[in-house]
């Protein structure tokens, strides 16, 4: 079964459970939320490429409407639902609307597997930090894998891979992969400015 689903391209990458603070201007996009907020439905968010869209994007609800303007402008908050494949693209309306296909979750993974992310995610945090305080994380039960590569900086093409994966095992397999190689080279290039910093010249 497939769902019809207005559409919303964004040169990002949304994931389930994941907030989204948005600032709607553009008349297609207040046409779209405002029937949304009307009959309380979701909308799709998809990552905008060169050629066109991402095929797999991301549910949103409305959680809260932050402000109204006079011309109809919104700051809204959203939240990210359930992942969709797009089926069929129509465009006979102002903005664009999607068949499409919500995709199913495989949410077992290991508990180990999950530990080892997270806790490599903590070491990142801790040594991009340089020392300075960092707020503990209070991470999700299911779908860790969604929270953690929200909070990294990495290029979106990396995320939309993560977003298409169909398991939370693979997910995390491939997050503690990034962790391990990017671990190493961040440590050698704080040690590097601190010796930069301390006889002028790196090593």
């Amino acid at each position: 079964m497939s769902a019809l689903l207005p559409l919303f391209p964004l040169e990002l990458v949304l994931f389930p459970g994941m907030a989204l603070p948005l600032h709607i201007f553009e008349p297609r996009y207040k046409e779209m939320i405002g029937e949304c907020l009307e009959h309380d439905t979701p909308f799709g968010i998809v990552r905008a490429i060169e050629d066109g869209i991402a095929q797999i994007g991301c549910s949103a609800e409305v959680v809260t409407v932050v402000k109204r303007y006079e011309d109809g402008k919104l700051d809204i908050v959203t939240r990210g639902l359930k992942r969709f494949e797009i089926v069929e693209i129509h465009q006979d309306r102002s903005f664009i609307e999607a068949d499409v296909k919500f995709l199913a979750e495989q949410t077992y993974a290991d508990a180990e597997a999950k530990k080892k992310a997270f806790d490599l995610h903590q070491s990142l945090v801790l040594m991009a930090a340089s020392g300075q305080a960092v707020p503990i994380l209070d991470p999700p039960d299911d779908l860790l894998s969604f929270y953690l590569v929200s909070q990294l900086p990495v290029d979106l093409d990396f995320k939309q891979t993560i977003l298409a994966m169909p398991s939370e095992a693979q997910r995390l397999a491939t997050l503690i992969e990034y962790y391990e190689a990017i671990l190493p080279k961040l440590g050698k290039a704080i040690q590097a400015k601190k010796k930069s910093g301390s006889n002028g010249h790196v090593v």
